[in-house]
């Protein structure tokens, strides 16, 4: 029986067979004759989760709109699907052809969350691919993976053949145009990596040997290859105005998280949050054009039918001529009967004016983020927030008839006390007091939620040296604020506790901790970005059988001196910038924004910062 027969039966049996169908609106098909160079795009979390990613979005469209060139899709299948692709023997495949996945030329996983390491390995078992790159020979496709999690690529070393490192629009299909290549002119997989590691922005863990300390620290990286460079350096596309965005996005065949056209305004961030990966690796920031903004938001609306727009970058409301570009496309919307949504707002008066004038007849909700509960600690992460800011945008909102706010914080920062977490319950029972001034004193209909993350440290952040708390500490922290927060009108969330540990273990690990992931993908485990999913147990198990200590990888503070997993990666920000703005925040002193004058981050060597003193000096 074939695959599509094993489908048409399976498809019956399982919850939502759209996640796995094909076809749908702007999906691209191409035959063998049209493009002789296939790759399949892995998101590794089921199909609703990875269609609402806009870079799978935007890959999807450049890799297609190339000649030779084929871009298809791949999602993990839910656990009544893989239960039954087991059972009927059918392997991991393509949304688009239903090509198993073994047969496409690369495979390339994009990595958003280190809890997604569990389901690539598990798709890798799906697709029947051995899953360490030693064992998978000339016979099998190239497995690559990039992403924000590949800017410390060692956890998955065993695993991936060829990491690609910053922006994709361009390196992507470079690197496919080549493996075609080497194809045609009989080239070995071998011969291929090593042509691949000349480019810049491509990394090859197999050509790299680590060697340790005996206390456990890395004492060097090796070239096992004079063909790899000793440093990668991420790949910087200069300006996103003259990179193709997708007018013409895939429209999902179920509902998805995110249902809506989505626009990117521009990419990276200037604030420079000291906690904030994001804001270091996507530096430095590069604006698309207003004009080019509103035609490739009334095109996508046109071409897709959707009835939201979303404007997506780190921090909307921080574009140049976000006011003008925001009034003239709600303009539109009205006009059309969509609805804009701006995420990623800093709500201060210039962008409460915009957002009330959004929502001017449905209030829907506000999120603010301080992030940290006093002005001491907010100047620790250089979050450039006051409490005057809050509390006078959120009064502000209260009196213009908002009647839902969410307030996020992170715990467990470094020099945090518990003086700080008083002040998180101090905000809120201000902002209740707050309410009460518009509402009379029983408040009326109004919420407030507090919802608190755990602190992960990352590479190339200035913390990438910081210990994470244990979760003896986190719990004890929720606890304290449980109790602190019992304020009428306010709910309270935190996240679990052992999955911040497992993701620090991995967000700073190096080569042995595959060996820990392995043993976990043995015990069953997978799709750990889901609660109902996650079994902490099972990786108590991995990382005790493997020798993966947390207090080694997760609750340890780095010396400055030591070499880290990731140094040999270089995401254009100096080491010397993180190391001056880690004793910054131990000096409880503040950055300026970078878009009033350059700070010296160092991204300047690789690229012209466009917005560099926009604002004036």
């Amino acid at each position: 029986m074939n695959l599509q027969k094993k489908l048409d039966q399976i498809l019956k049996q399982v919850e939502k067979p759209g996640r796995y169908i094909g076809g749908e609106v702007n999906s691209v098909k191409k035959n063998r004759e049209e493009a002789c160079e296939r790759m399949a795009f892995a998101f590794p979390d089921l199909y609703e989760i990875g269609m609402s990613y806009l870079g799978m979005q935007i890959l999807y469209n450049s890799i297609n709109s190339k000649e030779g060139l084929a871009c298809e899709r791949v999602f993990a299948p839910a656990p009544d699907m893989e239960e039954l692709m087991k059972k009927e023997d059918v392997p991991l495949f393509t949304l688009e052809t239903k090509t198993p996945v073994r047969d496409v030329d690369m495979l390339g996983f994009t990595l958003q969350y280190e809890m997604s390491y569990s389901t690539v390995l598990n798709m890798l078992s799906l697709a029947k691919l051995p899953l360490l790159a030693a064992e998978r020979g000339e016979d099998y496709p190239i497995v690559a993976a990039g992403g924000p999690c590949a800017f410390n690529p060692e956890p998955l070393a065993d695993f991936i053949d060829i990491f690609l490192i910053g922006d994709g629009e361009n390196l992507l299909p470079e690197i496919l145009y080549l493996h075609q290549d080497c194809k045609k002119n009989g080239l070995s997989k071998e011969a291929f990596l090593e042509k691949a590691c000349k480019i810049e922005g491509v990394y090859v863990p197999s050509f790299y040997n680590v060697e340790y300390n005996e206390n456990g620290t890395i004492k060097t990286l090796c070239k096992l290859n004079e063909n790899a460079p000793y440093t990668i350096c991420r790949r910087i596309e200069p300006t996103t105005e003259t990179l193709d965005f997708p007018v013409k996005p895939v429209i999902p065949m179920i509902e998805a998280v995110h249902d809506r056209s989505v626009i990117e305004t521009f990419r990276g961030c200037t604030r420079g949050c000291r906690f904030c990966q994001a804001g270091m690796i996507y530096r430095p920031v590069r604006e698309r054009k207003k004009d080019t903004v509103l035609n490739l938001a009334k095109t996508q609306l046109e071409n897709t039918g959707n009835d939201e727009l979303s404007l997506l970058s780190l921090s909307t409301s921080d574009y140049s001529q976000f006011r003008e570009m925001t009034l003239e496309l709600m303009d539109y919307c009205k006009e059309t009967n969509v609805s804009l949504s701006l995420p990623s707002l800093r709500i201060d008066n210039f962008a409460f004016e915009v957002l009330n004038k959004i929502q001017e007849y449905k209030k829907s909700g506000l999120t603010y983020a301080p992030e940290a509960g006093t002005q001491r600690l907010r100047d620790v992460i250089n979050k450039g927030v006051t409490e005057d800011d809050i509390y006078k945008s959120v009064e502000q909102a209260i009196s213009l008839g908002w009647r839902n706010i969410k307030l996020y914080f992170m715990i467990g920062l470094p020099t945090e006390t518990y003086e700080d977490l008083d002040g998180i319950a101090k905000i809120a029972e201000n902002i209740i007091e707050i309410n009460k001034k518009y509402n009379g004193p029983k408040g009326g209909r109004f919420k407030l939620t507090v919802s608190v993350s755990n602190f992960v440290p990352k590479a190339d952040t200035p913390f990438q040296w910081e210990r994470q708390n244990t979760p003896e500490e986190f719990r004890e922290k929720h606890a304290y604020l449980v109790q602190k927060l019992k304020i009428k009108g306010v709910t309270f969330n935190y996240h679990d506790s052992f999955t911040s540990v497992c993701e620090a273990i991995f967000a700073r690990g190096d080569r042995r901790t595959g060996k820990a992931l392995l043993k976990a993908h043995e015990m069953g485990v997978r799709l750990d970005g889901w609660t109902e999913h996650f079994h902490p147990d099972r990786w108590q198990k991995a990382f005790h059988e493997t020798g993966i200590l947390p207090e080694y990888y997760a609750f340890r503070q780095r010396d400055v001196n030591e070499i880290l997993p990731w140094d040999h990666i270089d995401c254009g920000v100096s080491k010397k910038f993180l190391l001056l703005e880690r004793n910054k925040a131990y000096g409880e002193t503040t950055t300026k924004d970078c878009r009033y004058g350059c700070v010296g981050c160092g991204i300047n060597r690789k690229v012209k910062c466009e917005m560099e003193g926009i604002y004036g000096k």
